[in-house]
């Protein structure tokens, strides 16, 4: 109370401490298994125990850091937990030299996998609803913690981000269980640690019911295939929209035919 009134009578904001209370264990899972896909992905592009074990560190805790520079609060998890840094490593190590430990039961690791995403994404929205921040920042932070880490990962070996590929539900498996977890909390008035089991087993369920049914995200939207109810709730949007595109300037018009000239007399050259 009294470092409450201080803080207040100095001007210095009050942030509350309580966070959803995550076993120890459940994070340290997270951690591994996040850290072993990391190691797989180095040992498939040839890297050495070095790269090994700065892509595990970057999966399993780039998510966390890219939330906690952006939030500045003062609090880096990689740096609050003592165990999180020494365990990716270990687990690094071990997986470099025994990959067959989890390339083995692979349906288990995507298992785990999926679990230590939506773990993630609970955590980081919790994390940054303590702060006080909206819940639609919440839902963006918990995305960033759980697939941040991939992201960066993939920067690093120089590729397109899986998440912004076309595959099963990952990356809208993770924003589901941020946006179950802030339903449950501040609209339900739910005990974040119930709410918190019940998002992850929701991103699982998401992940599970793509991957099962084959339900991809689309990477394209074409109007001309969609079916015709569909076709008819759209057609008031789109025909406003391309009746503005045809009514364009002579200038523009100028414009976009001396660009078109110029793309003929470049593909016309030897």
């Amino acid at each position: 109370m009294e470092q409450m009134v201080l803080a207040i009578a100095s001007g210095t904001p009050t942030v509350p401490t309580e966070t959803v209370a995550i076993p120890i264990a459940f994070e340290m899972l997270a951690v591994i298994v996040a850290s072993a896909s990391g190691v797989l992905a180095a040992r498939e592009n040839k890297l050495d125990l070095i790269g090994a074990i700065g892509l595990a560190v970057l999966c399993a805790l780039g998510g966390g850091l890219i939330r906690d520079i952006i939030l500045q609060e003062h609090d880096v998890y990689i740096l609050q937990q003592p165990l999180a840094l020494p365990v990716s490593i270990a687990t690094a190590a071990a997986v470099f030299m025994f990959p067959v430990v989890v390339e083995k039961p692979d349906r288990l690791v995507a298992a785990l996998d999926i679990f230590s995403v939506g773990l993630f994404a609970v955590m980081g929205a919790d994390k940054t609803m303590v702060y006080g921040y909206p819940p639609v920042t919440c839902v963006m932070m918990g995305f960033f913690t759980a697939v941040g880490g991939g992201m960066l990962r993939d920067v690093c070996l120089a590729r397109v981000p899986y998440i912004f590929q076309r595959s099963n539900f990952y990356a809208m498996a993770a924003i589901g269980g941020s946006i179950a977890y802030m339903i449950f909390v501040e609209s339900l008035g739910m005990w974040n640690i119930a709410a918190a089991a019940l998002s992850v087993a929701l991103t699982i369920l998401i992940r599970w019911w793509s991957v099962q049914f084959n339900i991809m995200s689309p990477t394209e939207v074409d109007l001309h295939k969609l079916p015709e109810p569909v076709k008819k709730v759209a057609r008031p949007v789109v025909r406003p929209v391309r009746k503005a595109g045809r009514h364009v300037s002579a200038q523009t018009k100028r414009a976009i035919d001396h660009a078109r000239e110029r793309r003929r007399a470049r593909s016309r050259r030897p």
